[in-house]
């Protein structure tokens, strides 16, 4: 009975707010992210005429719930970070020595605001130069919203999960997409793999909140790593280049310190 207040009291402050649910059923209350900072969020959004209308969850990840969305007849992704469970020490990680977030308050709401705002600026950074990822839209706080990349409602699977004809061809791809990050973008994603790339009508990189800038302190190593996980994907699947030359390649430089 308390869980179905609870859901009947979100749903009226949604409408309150001029906001469609879509599949209701499927919008589950959880306490972790819709707090009021949320919802506060997302007023502003319906307010700006950003949103019309918030459906069921599409995905969720250590750090955030992705829920489909509707803006007038574009449909959207909405991205929202967990302030009150997000993990302070890994989000740090990313942050820290990133020149463009260096007066970021040590506390966990302002490093999830600047993580949001990070995701939103490495997005449109890998967009100018042809990187293909889901076009950022707006951010508000700690809701991002994006482009939607699917059918219909339904999400592109991960890569992981895709029926792939030709290996090979999205492999070399992929390395391409890693180098032009690197040398046009200035970034590197930094947490690649087969759980963060999309396949649908073509291939997408997703979850770029950790990516950082190419003078970050460790920026090679993030590459490297990046590098050593679609080589272990791909290993069994088609013909790789070794990871050191694909790093020389990328950066110009053989060795990579520890």
């Amino acid at each position: 009975m308390k869980v179905e207040k609870r859901q009947l009291q979100f749903d009226q402050k949604l409408e309150e707010m001029g906001m469609r649910i879509k599949d209701a059923d499927q919008l589950k209350v959880k306490e972790d992210v819709f707090d009021e900072i949320t919802l506060l969020a997302l007023y502003r959004l319906v307010h700006k005429k950003w949103l019309s209308a918030i459906g069921g969850s599409i995905s969720t990840g250590k750090e955030a719930n992705i829920f489909f969305g509707e803006r007038g007849n574009l449909n959207v992704a909405i991205k929202i970070y967990r302030i009150r469970t997000a993990n302070f020490n890994a989000m740090s990680e990313y942050i820290v020595g990133d020149r463009r977030f260096s007066n970021v308050k040590k506390n966990r709401k302002d490093l999830v605001f600047a993580w949001t705002k990070k995701e939103f600026s490495n997005l449109s950074r890998a967009q100018e130069v042809g990187i293909p990822v889901p076009e950022p839209l707006v951010w508000d706080r700690n809701i991002l919203l994006m482009s939607f990349l699917g059918e219909g409602e339904r999400p592109y699977p991960q890569l992981r999960l895709a029926k792939i004809m030709d290996p090979e061809s999205v492999y070399k791809q992929l390395i391409e997409c890693i180098d032009t990050l690197y040398n046009k973008a200035e970034l590197v994603h930094a947490d690649l793999s087969e759980f963060n790339i999309l396949y649908g009508d073509r291939l997408y990189l997703i979850d770029m909140g950790q990516s950082v800038t190419r003078d970050h302190p460790n920026a090679l190593r993030y590459l490297m790593r990046d590098i050593k996980n679609i080589n272990r994907y791909f290993r069994t699947r088609c013909a790789i280049q070794e990871d050191i030359k694909i790093f020389s390649k990328i950066t110009h430089l053989d060795t990579i310190e520890p």
